[in-house]
């Protein structure tokens, strides 16, 4: 017991003697940093090992980093001294990293504008190249290198010109929208139970739609008929057609393709079970179905064909598409009414087939 108290007297005497040459600062960090691992002890108790949170990293790192080397090893410590040397570096790595943001080395970003421009011009022009595309930029006023245009597309993982040239079926009805027709058959039961067939063409420039007729018995005769009319139709119109999609339908014969091909128009199939190929067509029949055959009871053919001509005139001349901003195939939209006018609103409806279709109308 006397040696053991005798121990502890001379070790703290030393412990003294070395706190002496210490600052009043120094002191104070190391009283801060034991009291810390101290209470780091207590959170913990029972841990089989300590773990330092980053608040805690942070804080040791502040306390004892200005302390010389040899100060840190005479300090308790739970972790080595290049431990906590360690941390500060991190801790300052960091602070380096969000305050001084290297500058961005080489020219500088091009504009996002021109970004946008290479890529529409290479979207909707699939033969053009690089240089190509860079030629039409420095007709625009646009300076950029040709090198620059390359770069872009590579970015924005742009085929080479050859890679893109493969015409699809979308850009092929783009294309060809002011020279395009469509047609198709359509199928209605009347209330005597006897089926009809209605063949309707439309235009993919204008919507405009042309009822060719209905039959009970679409002979080949009778589709054939319907093939001159619409030539004579469209040649009174001034219409310039070159092409007409159809399906594959037995109930067209080889004479109706015959008659089209005499007056210029090339008959192009859609795939078998493919009706996004005639999709324009396929959506009017849709809407005829929906606005008209499907809220409507059909006695026989002749009231058929009135409903089908009322329709027809709807279509053409009121019902807006939004494919066309709004307008119909041979209406353009009006002017904006004037403040006042809007102020006075007076509408009238007009009924079409009994009040099936709704018109609206500014009063006369």
């Amino acid at each position: 017991m006397l040696l053991r108290l005798a121990y502890l007297a001379v070790t703290n005497a030393f412990a003294a003697l070395r706190l002496l040459p210490m600052s009043d600062r120094d002191k104070d960090s190391e009283i801060l940093v034991l009291r810390h691992q101290i209470t780091l002890l207590e959170r913990q108790l029972g841990a089989e090992k300590v773990r330092f949170t980053r608040a805690d990293r942070a804080f040791l790192a502040a306390l004892l980093a200005p302390l010389p080397r040899e100060a840190l090893r005479r300090v308790r410590l739970l972790v080595r001294p290049d431990t906590i040397l360690r941390w500060h570096r991190d801790l300052m790595k960091d602070r380096h990293a969000k305050t001084c943001r290297p500058k961005r080395p080489g020219r500088p970003r091009t504009v996002r504008s021109v970004r946008a421009l290479v890529l529409r011009l290479a979207r909707e022009n699939s033969t053009w190249g690089y240089r190509r595309i860079h030629g039409e930029l420095a007709i625009l006023g646009v300076k950029v290198a040709a090198s620059t245009v390359w770069e872009i597309l590579k970015a924005e993982g742009v085929a080479p010109a050859p890679g893109r040239t493969t015409t699809t079926w979308a850009t092929f009805l783009r294309s060809q929208a002011d020279a395009l027709l469509a047609c198709d058959f359509i199928e209605t039961v009347t209330l005597t139970g006897q089926r009809q067939y209605i063949l309707a063409v439309i235009e993919h420039a204008t919507r405009r739609v042309r009822v060719l007729g209905t039959t009970a018995h679409p002979t080949a005769a009778w589709v054939a008929q319907a093939a001159r009319n619409l030539v004579m139709d469209l040649e009174d119109a001034g219409l310039r057609a070159t092409y007409l999609i159809r399906d594959r339908d037995m109930k067209f014969p080889a004479l109706f393709d015959e008659i089209l091909a005499d007056a210029g128009i090339q008959v192009v199939l859609s795939g078998v079970r493919i009706p996004r190929m005639n999709s324009i067509m396929e959506r009017w029949v849709q809407t005829c179905r929906h606005e008209l055959l499907d809220r409507t009871l059909i006695w026989n053919e002749r009231h058929l064909l009135r409903a089908l001509r009322e329709f027809e005139q709807h279509h053409n001349a009121h019902r807006p598409h939004q494919a066309m901003n709004q307008t119909a195939p041979l209406r353009a939209v009006p002017e904006p009414l004037e403040p006042g006018r809007i102020a006075r609103l007076d509408i009238r409806r007009h009924d079409r087939l009994g009040g099936v279709i709704h018109e609206y109308r500014h009063a006369a």
